[in-house]
C-alpha cells in the first residue's frame, strides 16, 4: 500500500500519533482508538496490520502482549517527497507576509496622518478611465 494511502485514513494517523509518543501495547492502542472512533478491536487490529505491512510500525511479542513502535522510514520518504512543495508554499507565504506587513505599515501611516480610510469618498479612489 502506498504511503499516502496509509496516511489517508484517520484511524491509522491516530495510531501513528500514539506511537510517536512511544511504544504502546496493542491493548493500549485498541482502547485509545475505540474511545476516539468507536470501532471494534478486530478493525483496530486490521489497521495495525496495515501499518506493520507498510513499514510504518513494527511489533514484538512480550509474553502475552504485542508491543508496537513507530518506524520512521516511510515518513522520511513522505517528507522527502513533500520537500519539493515546501518551496512552492514557502515563497507564497513569504509574499503574503510582505503584503500583511505593507498593509500594517500603510494603516499606521494613515493613522499618524489622521486620515481615516473609511472617511475617504469612493469617488476619490475611482479610476477615471471613462473620461474621453
Amino acid at each position: 500500500m502506498h504511503a499516502f494511502d496509509v496516511l489517508g485514513d484517520p484511524v491509522r494517523r491516530q495510531i501513528l500519533d500514539l506511537l510517536a509518543d512511544g511504544e504502546r501495547t496493542a491493548g493500549e492502542i485498541v482502547a485509545a482508538v475505540q474511545g476516539e472512533f468507536g470501532i471494534s478491536q478486530p478493525a483496530v487490529s486490521r489497521h495495525l496490520r496495515v501499518l506493520r505491512e507498510s513499514g510504518f510500525a513494527a511489533s514484538v511479542v512480550h509474553g502475552q502482549q504485542r508491543v508496537y513502535e513507530l518506524r520512521p522510514t516511510p515518513l522520511v520518504e513522505v517528507d522527502q517527497w513533500l520537500e519539493r512543495y515546501r518551496g512552492f508554499w514557502g515563497q507564497r507565504l513569504d509574499a503574503l507576509e510582505t503584503e500583511i506587513r505593507r498593509g500594517r505599515r500603510d494603516a499606521g501611516a494613515r493613522e499618524k496622518s489622521g486620515v481615516n480610510a473609511s472617511a475617504v469618498k469612493p469617488s476619490e479612489h475611482a479610476d477615471n478611465t471613462n473620461e474621453a
